[in-house]
């Protein structure tokens, strides 16, 4: 394995590069929702489930209106669920209820709104560390790089591939997965 890789899997599980990091599954990852109660993403389990980092005051906020539509388009294959985030250009200052308030009004929001986490850095969610790090999920190893960043995830819990802020959430990229 090379020695780069060995060092980025130990930075991010935690353990020794000799050890072998134990995979965890998406299912056990504890995440609130924008109201503070608990998701269980076991609940999802048979259902594709898409991961957006979001914000109220970026180029691609009208995405919601697509994620939206997404949403109710696949809603029996498929779980949208938006993950509010002010690590890129303080663009989600609000607290939960201008947050939810904002979704709401603004775009027509239904789908899953979370708490306001961090999906990079010391701070970083478990579930990013997850979508983020092939180590833990199995699959590959990614950035977020921006606001709208979306994660796949098959209804089996396995990463299926990242999609940059650019792509819409429309796209046969997406779609095709939930055919």
């Amino acid at each position: 394995m090379n020695p780069f890789k060995i060092f980025a899997a130990t930075l991010f599980s935690g353990s020794k590069p000799e050890e072998k990091v134990d995979l965890q599954t998406i299912y056990d990852i504890s995440i609130n929702s924008i109201s503070q109660k608990p998701i269980n993403l076991k609940d999802f389990e048979g259902k594709h489930i898409l991961f957006v980092n979001v914000a109220s005051k970026c180029g691609f906020t009208p995405q919601y209106t697509e994620l939206q539509k997404l949403h109710e388009a696949y809603k029996n294959k498929l779980v949208v669920i938006g993950l509010p985030c002010n690590q890129f250009g303080g663009q989600e200052p609000g607290k939960a209820k201008d947050i939810e308030t904002f979704c709401e009004i603004n775009y027509g929001v239904k789908f899953l709104i979370t708490e306001k986490i961090d999906v990079k850095g010391k701070n970083q969610h478990s579930l990013y560390r997850w979508l983020t790090n092939k180590a833990i999920n199995g699959v590959k190893t990614s950035t977020v790089k921006w606001n709208f960043q979306k994660y796949l995830v098959d209804d089996k819990g396995k990463l299926v591939d990242y999609f940059f802020s650019n792509t819409n959430p429309m796209s046969s990229k997406i779609t095709k997965h939930l055919k």
